[in-house]
């Protein structure tokens, strides 16, 4: 069995210069992705756009899925420091009306890009990090569904945590694919399902 390309970078920019090439390297694989799609971004490609030499490329990523696992690394980070500014909210409902606008606004942010990233999430292999990111995600909403106002408490916590992501996630992936824009639009809609299915009044 041949054996998966690296999706580690060969080393991490360590000063700020060389995170400026990085971080060039990137959002010019970022560009490319949305306006000319997947076949497109070659790691020559990229070097050319972000106006560095292949060689210099290749110092710090050393195929084009290890370029790709990088730039979802640095999307998500955007997401997680949402949901971590969510999880500071005072109430369930503003912890999870701040999930949900996190959501709806990493798929929103740059929509072309996003659906790009969600097919090569499910191609690379990457399921230690999946799980380390939903892992954390959970755990914001089961602190949330945890609080005193959410009355009855709810018994199975874990499980209704996963079926609300479920939700989230299912009808925000659906609107990405149709291109559907309208945050403020979504948002509502997916509020609704998610109040609908946990049966409580928190408005």
């Amino acid at each position: 069995m041949a054996k998966s390309p690296s999706l580690s970078p060969r080393k991490q920019p360590g000063q700020k210069r060389s995170a400026h090439t990085v971080e060039s390297i990137l959002e010019a694989a970022a560009r490319i992705l949305e306006s000319q799609g997947l076949v497109a971004c070659t790691t020559n490609a990229v070097a050319q756009k972000a106006g560095v030499s292949i060689g210099s490329l290749y110092q710090y990523f050393p195929n084009r899925d290890a370029l790709t696992a990088a730039l979802i690394e640095r999307e998500t980070a955007q997401l997680l420091h949402d949901v971590e500014q969510a999880s500071q909210r005072d109430t369930a409902l503003q912890r999870i009306t701040g999930m949900v606008q996190a959501a709806v606004a990493h798929q929103l942010r740059r929509p072309d890009l996003a659906r790009v990233i969600d097919f090569e999430e499910r191609r690379l292999p990457m399921d230690e990090r999946h799980q380390r990111v939903a892992m954390l995600i959970q755990s914001v909403l089961v602190e949330a569904l945890s609080l005193p106002e959410m009355q009855p408490p709810i018994s199975d916590i874990d499980t209704v945590a996963d079926d609300v992501l479920a939700i989230v996630r299912g009808m925000i992936d659906a609107a990405g694919e149709r291109g559907e824009l309208d945050a403020q639009s979504l948002e509502r809609r997916v509020m609704r399902a998610v109040l609908g299915y946990l049966q409580r009044d928190l408005l």
